[in-house]
């Protein structure tokens, strides 16, 4: 057994952290989900960025064909064309597992992060013109984004909620998704068919916290180098086994719905003094979703060390390395909130940047 099948067995979902046509058109990607136990694919701005940026050869067919369109139209178009043809490869596996894996996502535009009405909008066209069942649509969890995240899933949509760092707005995600299924109940939808993740996002809560008590210089806070995200997100899991403990879940179950599984996203490793899997292997839980780059894959796949289920039970050492960071300076709210302004900027800066290139391009070709 392959350590990524040991990973499969614990439980996990293994999904990729990268989509672009070369790796849908070459066979890599199918070639993945074969030998690499891959089961799902999830996208963001900065990815599609990179993809549509880097010349790869396969989009100068189409990028010809829609010279003269508006860039928001074209990058529509051809964003919606790869996540399509990713549905189509993941088919079988939706089919497999009863439609909880074999998904693919797709992003409302960033820049609609602050506007509910907007992003559910934004949420339903794309959804209607992918056309793939086993699509999930990307919702930050920024204020705007939880109405709307309750929103789109009463209309039966697939939803994977994105940049989410704190527990106390993973909290607020997992009410929002209960009342959208709740409603999506109410309008006559099958619960069975709609599907959710909750994307809390990992190594990039070291990266700020890892510097902060760089700066703090004690030998308290050099303890304390490399533990806050994943005991971040055993807090989170936590939290996650109480919500669905509760009568509220039960009920909506009974109904035939699946869980909003949490899925673990920013798991590659950014300082090279940590093993390049840790937000793997330490982060192994039965029903959970690891969303990882190919870099991180590879080196899973190598010498990742499964250690079974690292997350259960974890919840009372973790709240102490919290307490342990706020005794030494950290403050808990505003890592959070810095982390989610920061990571909306990002994916804003990435899509601007996108569209600015495309532009370019469109207007090269024209």
């Amino acid at each position: 057994m392959t350590t990524l099948e040991e990973l499969s067995a614990v439980g996990v979902s293994v999904w990729l952290d990268d989509l672009d046509r070369h790796r849908i058109e070459s066979g890599n990607l199918a070639e993945l989900i074969t030998t690499k136990s891959v089961v799902g694919v999830t996208t963001n701005p900065s990815i599609f960025e990179k993809a549509l940026t880097s010349g790869v050869s396969e989009y100068a067919n189409q990028l010809a064909e829609l010279k003269g369109t508006n860039v928001d139209t074209a990058v529509k178009a051809l964003t919606v064309h790869d996540v399509r043809e990713a549905c189509d490869i993941f088919h079988s596996t939706w089919v497999a597992s009863n439609g909880v894996d074999g998904r693919v996502s797709l992003e409302v535009d960033p820049r609609l992060a602050h506007d509910t009405d907007a992003t559910v909008a934004q949420a339903r066209e794309l959804w209607d013109i992918v056309d793939r069942k086993n699509l999930m649509i990307k919702i930050p969890a920024t204020k705007a984004g939880i109405p709307a995240i309750t929103q789109v899933l009463s209309h039966g949509i697939s939803v994977n909620v994105t940049l989410i760092f704190s527990v106390e707005r993973y909290l607020e995600v997992m009410d929002a998704w209960l009342a959208g299924l709740e409603a999506a109940s109410a309008n006559g939808h099958d619960l069975a068919t709609i599907e959710s993740v909750a994307s809390f996002f990992v190594s990039r809560v070291d990266t700020l916290v890892d510097k902060q008590l760089d700066d703090i210089g004690t030998p308290a806070a050099a303890a304390l180098r490399g533990k806050a995200a994943i005991a971040n997100a055993q807090l989170a899991w936590d939290a996650y086994r109480q919500i669905i403990s509760k009568d509220r879940w039960q009920t909506l179950n009974a109904l035939g719905a699946h869980p909003q599984r949490p899925l673990w996203a920013s798991t590659g490793v950014k300082d090279p003094a940590y093993d390049d899997t840790r937000y793997v292997v330490e982060l192994a839980a039965p029903g959970c979703v690891n969303t990882m780059p190919e870099g991180t894959l590879n080196a899973v796949a190598d010498h990742g060390v499964v250690r079974g289920d690292t997350v259960s039970g974890t919840a009372e050492a973790a709240r102490s390395v919290w307490e342990q960071l706020a005794a030494v300076g950290i403050n808990h709210a505003e890592v959070f909130e810095h982390l989610e302004t920061d990571g909306v900027d990002k994916f804003i800066a990435a899509w601007q940047q996108l569209l600015n290139s495309l532009a370019a391009t469109l207007n090269d070709a024209s």
